[in-house]
């Protein structure tokens, strides 16, 4: 529901629909009718009406008697409402039906369904997905008008009490991380100003692109490969000795492709971090697109178990000398999906009782927090048992992670190695003080590290390549702050954080300013006191 319409909508629709009163008396037909209900108040609207409302221009009447009370909405939320009612749900035929048989898609029609009821408060979820799916094989789009005219119920019953419960939802959201913003902007930190890392003289890296033979797939698992070049003082056996460096292995979120990670896997391979990046096959990019065309369900956490499986195998095929990279241990880093992916791998397990907080969690539509989609789809699917975490791993990045349903009590505090965890002040997808704060705080190392990027998104750190056009079409307020200067300043902070893996420094809280990026890096008593200053 676009933002605009919030309280004023409802406020002067109702009052509108109130000085109309009730819908004529006689017989109606099949979903001609809707009652809109709202805070014990029910007030019949009649559909073909609304319909012809809709479809009127601007300034001419349309719609019979209920357009008179309708038109008296003030302008914006009359066409708000027009565009709410007119837009279409899908927006591709192929799309919409394989939507309609994911596991998340289930779930949104199930909470739709008890917004939507019949005029005795039944569901209409199941009605409501034959009725889509009937009309998504005779048209390329449905509209919400559409879709409520063609439902074959006499009478329809809307809750509006629930709808603007979602729109409330939304807006407090965003309306939380505003203040925690400005929280965290009120901590005492110390400030630093840092430049981007210089550019070497050496001929930019290009990747080995390879394919992995792996047990669990068909086809061989594809990889970046980015070698760390040697050092001068190795290529000459003169000077210090080579620090004691991990390699790291990247994982891309759901939907994501291994380019996407170039920008940071060469950077760091430049400066001695051997790098691989994993591409997931069935829950990449292709697998997006192919949902989109409408030749797969949408890829969710059904294939948690296979990537780790990936993990697994690209992690093994390194010990035995298979792949060009070597390296003291191993670091994990993962993006959204990656990242939970990471943590698992890592041998994190989800906490007993996940089933019954989900039940409780999806009562209502996660608008304010679409990651606990995914995470409560895992009861439903396989995941290996007892993970088996790397003997040598030495670490984790995660970018805009999440797992508060998975570890609403333990979180990291089993891990016992150093995190760090990077979120967005702007990110509506994994909200920082849910997704990632609280989970920070149950840590137990003291060299891990919570860093927020003021203004920052769920996709600052992915660097869309020519070929992503088609999948990501994001407004600026799902992008935030320019990507690219964001990715120069993560690049910078990750190259610090990884030094602490090999000298017995830490990295300090601060507050560090990058060609006008500000990113809070916040130790655990920052973290805390940041956490403090939220409580009403």
């Amino acid at each position: 529901m676009p933002v605009p319409l919030r309280l004023r909508l409802f406020k002067g629709l109702l009052a509108s629909l109130l000085i109309a009163g009730p819908a004529p008396a006689g017989p109606v037909a099949a979903a001609e009718v809707l009652e809109l209900r709202f805070d014990g108040l029910e007030l019949p609207v009649n559909l073909e009406q609304l319909d012809g409302w809709t479809r009127s221009p601007a300034g001419r009447s349309g719609g019979g008697d209920l357009a008179v009370w309708l038109d008296l909405l003030d302008p914006r939320s009359r066409q708000d409402l027009k565009i709410l009612l007119r837009a279409p749900l899908l927006r591709d035929t192929s799309f919409g039906e394989q939507l309609l048989d994911s596991w998340a898609g289930s779930q949104m029609m199930a909470r739709l369904g008890d917004l939507l009821t019949t005029a005795d408060g039944r569901s209409t979820t199941a009605v409501l997905q034959t009725t889509l799916r009937r009309l998504l094989e005779s048209r390329q789009d449905v509209s919400t008008i559409g879709l409520l005219r063609a439902l074959p119920v006499q009478r329809l019953s809307l809750q509006l009490d629930g709808l603007y419960e979602l729109a409330v939802q939304w807006r407090q959201q965003i309306d939380l991380q505003r203040q925690a913003l400005r929280r965290l902007q009120a901590l005492a930190l110390p400030e630093r100003r840092t430049v981007p890392l210089a550019f070497t003289d050496r001929t930019p890296l290009r990747p080995r692109r390879l394919g992995l033979a792996v047990g669990h797939r068909q086809q061989p698992l594809p990889l970046e490969v980015w070698p760390a070049p040697p050092s001068p003082a190795a290529a000459t056996g003169r000077g210090s000795p080579a620090p004691q460096r991990p390699w790291l292995l990247m994982m891309p979120g759901l939907g994501g492709n291994a380019d996407q990670f170039g920008w940071l896997a060469s950077e760091l391979a430049e400066r001695g971090w051997p790098v691989v990046v994993v591409q997931h096959p069935g829950s990449d990019g292709p697998a997006l697109k192919a949902a989109l065309d409408g030749q797969r369900p949408p890829p969710g956490a059904e294939t948690l178990a296979i990537r780790l499986a990936d993990v697994e195998a690209v992690l093994a095929a390194q010990r035995r000398g298979e792949l060009p990279v070597r390296g003291h241990g191993v670091v994990l880093l993962g993006h959204s999906m990656g990242a939970l992916s990471a943590l698992l791998a890592a041998g994190v397990v989800p906490e007993a009782g996940l089933a019954e907080r989900c039940r409780k969690a999806l009562d209502r539509l996660p608008i304010a927090n679409p990651s606990r989609l995914l995470q409560c789809q895992l009861p439903s699917t396989e995941l290996p048992k007892r993970p088996s975490p790397p003997a040598d791993l030495r670490g984790l990045v995660l970018l805009n992670s999440f797992g508060s349903l998975l570890w609403p009590r333990r979180g990291l505090a089993s891990l016992g190695l150093p995190v760090l965890m990077v979120g967005g002040s702007l990110d509506l997808v994994t909200p920082p003080l849910e997704e990632q704060l609280r989970l920070f705080l149950q840590g137990s190392d003291p060299r891990s590290r919570l860093v927020m990027v003021e203004g920052g998104s769920h996709f600052s750190p992915v660097r869309l390549m020519p070929t992503d056009e088609v999948l990501f079409r994001l407004d600026d307020e799902l992008v935030g702050v320019d990507p690219a200067r964001v990715q120069s300043a993560l690049l910078r902070l990750t190259t610090e954080y990884l030094q602490t893996l090999e000298q017995p420094l830490l990295l300090p809280a601060q507050r560090r300013v990058q060609q006008g990026v500000t990113l809070d890096v916040l130790d655990a008593a920052a973290a805390r006191r940041w956490k403090a200053g939220l409580q009403p």
